[in-house]
């Protein structure tokens, strides 16, 4: 067990692989292992995961600026996503990344809408040319980070993705139109959540494509027949929710949004730069780490190494739980 920023985590050495699948603290872990043994003996009931999903959402908002009636709690990022794909006109013109996740730009093309992809760093300057800017706050394939401030200004409605960021480093995104981001990986959740949270503009005007009980103004008598009754905020857009993943959700991010993520993005980004470093790397904004060596991907995992791979280049990820231990077991792998 390894102690870090006030909890415990059950990480070997070695694993690099939060951009991945984040490992989640002891009490999460616990808290999830508790739900399936309740669930094993009947233990549960319909409403029983109900104020855990409220923590969690109302600690989503928290971690990216936003008020909790203002987030929409769902299983994916690409089911969030395509509400916003639904809900604009289909001669919305979108700008995004080049190469950016996928789950992110297919509810788009799939919708129809027009396209058009340039390089992260002009992202910015193009947006004032399209109607929607969808793009994630720090790219899953490299750790490349967009210019939020630049972005803002150009003053186009835009879409962010925090998947890769949300969770170890401080966001304040109030101003976007939309911000989405899965659970399970900086966000030490389980697979099976995600939310979305919207300007006060953006959730008038997003259609609650999913709309079923869960989104009810009242979910417990709005379970059978017409006529439509959502939730006046933003649950009005909710996916009733995985259970088990909310149990766990509603303990790793209240813990993440109870921290000093300036100390976390320090922590972990300077592990990250400390690895550059010694590769004689230039150093990067974000604790994803990508990198090109021949064999690096064979070798790290003979040497126990957790990483991945993508975009032809092996991806390492440092987050809070990592030490310079973890630093010093890529540089033996790779030497």
């Amino acid at each position: 067990m390894r102690e870090a920023f006030g909890t415990t985590f059950d990480v070997p050495l070695g694993y690099l692989n939060t951009a991945s699948v984040g490992v989640p603290p002891a009490p999460t872990a616990a808290a999830v292992a508790d739900a399936v043994r309740r669930w094993s003996t009947g233990l549960d009931n319909g409403g029983t995961a109900d104020p855990h999903v409220t923590a969690a959402r109302r600690a989503f908002g928290r971690l990216v600026g936003v008020p909790g009636d203002r987030v929409a709690s769902g299983a994916s990022v690409s089911q969030l996503v395509a509400l916003v794909a639904a809900s604009v006109p289909p001669t919305t013109s979108v700008l995004v990344a080049r190469g950016d996740f996928t789950s992110l730009t297919f509810p788009f093309a799939a919708h129809g809408l027009r396209i058009t992809e340039v390089d992260l760093d002009d992202v910015p300057a193009h947006a004032p040319r399209h109607d929607l800017v969808a793009v994630s706050v720090v790219q899953s394939a490299d750790g490349r980070a967009v210019d939020l401030d630049a972005l803002r200004a150009a003053g186009t409605p835009v879409l962010l993705d925090a998947t890769q960021a949300v969770g170890w480093t401080p966001l304040d995104l109030g101003w976007a139109d939309w911000v989405v981001a899965a659970g399970y990986k900086f966000l030490m959740a389980p697979r099976g959540c995600a939310w979305l949270a919207c300007s006060p503009a953006a959730l008038a005007r997003t259609t609650p494509a999913a709309a079923n009980w869960y989104a009810g103004d009242d979910p417990w008598t709005s379970v059978y027949g017409l006529p439509l009754r959502l939730a006046p905020d933003a649950r009005r857009l909710d996916l009733s929710p995985v259970w088990l993943s909310q149990f766990g959700a509603a303990e790793s991010l209240p813990y993440l949004a109870g921290l000093d993520l300036g100390e976390v993005r320090e922590h972990a980004v300077g592990l990250a730069n400390d690895l550059l470093t010694a590769l004689d790397l230039p150093p990067a904004p974000s604790p994803i780490v990508s990198l090109g060596l021949p064999g690096a991907a064979e070798k790290l995992a003979a040497a126990g190494v957790r990483s991945s791979v993508r975009a032809g280049r092996v991806r390492l990820a440092f987050h809070l739980y990592n030490t310079a231990e973890d630093v010093d077991a890529v540089l033996a792998a790779l030497r």
